[in-house]
């Protein structure tokens, strides 16, 4: 999947402001927290995310959906961020890369995969790799490595040659083959750093 879905061309009539209207009221659960929020109806989900939530390891690279760092979960899936009004994520949950590590800071599998295979260099890039995988593994749980590449073609990284990267992602399915723990479990309470660095 190297073009993650992008929910902003199929909003609901719901989720469309009225003509003339600038803020508008959306209820949305982030990392298992749900809230109430009035934003501006033409703030893009990330600038949401990290503005408004404070949750800055969802990263901006290029903001034209191409490099993949500011990848997150809504309802399950992989989407670029970016390229999404935040008013269309109302009635949505979402999954940052703050809502994987346990509140005492053991990580997801997933980061732990990636620590062990010293997956990244400067680590910019990690927080979309990592949402992309969890997307992968919750789908297909064992992954051939031409399906890892194709998932994660559509993510960019300056650092690494891929080939960390890669091995990161295999070391994730040992990881669940040896019942550590399974990629779709999430947590209950919103977390803060899910074990990459912020902006």
């Amino acid at each position: 999947m190297s073009n993650p879905t992008d929910r902003s061309a199929s909003q609901t009539p719901a989720a469309q402001a009225p003509a003339g209207q600038t803020t508008r009221r959306i209820t949305v659960t982030v990392n298992d927290t749900t809230a109430n929020h009035d934003i501006a109806v033409r703030q893009s989900l990330s600038d949401f995310i990290r503005e408004d939530l404070g949750l800055t390891g969802t990263h901006l690279g290029c903001e034209h959906g191409v490099c993949g760092a500011c990848t997150i979960l809504l309802d399950g899936q992989a989407v670029r961020s970016c390229l999404m009004l935040a008013v269309h994520a109302d009635e949505t949950t979402i999954t940052t890369i703050e809502g994987l590590a346990e509140p005492d800071g053991t990580l997801h599998p997933i980061q732990q995969a990636f620590h062990e295979s010293h997956g990244f260099q400067c680590a910019f890039c990690a927080p979309g790799f990592v949402m992309t995988t969890m997307a992968l593994l919750n789908s297909n749980p064992n992954p051939t490595k031409e399906q890892i590449r194709e998932e994660l073609s559509g993510n960019l990284c300056r650092c690494t040659g891929y080939h960390t990267i890669l091995k990161g992602v295999e070391t994730a399915v040992q990881l669940y083959g040896s019942g550590r723990r399974d990629a779709s479990e999430t947590t209950d309470t919103n977390r803060q750093d899910g074990g990459t660095a912020n902006a």
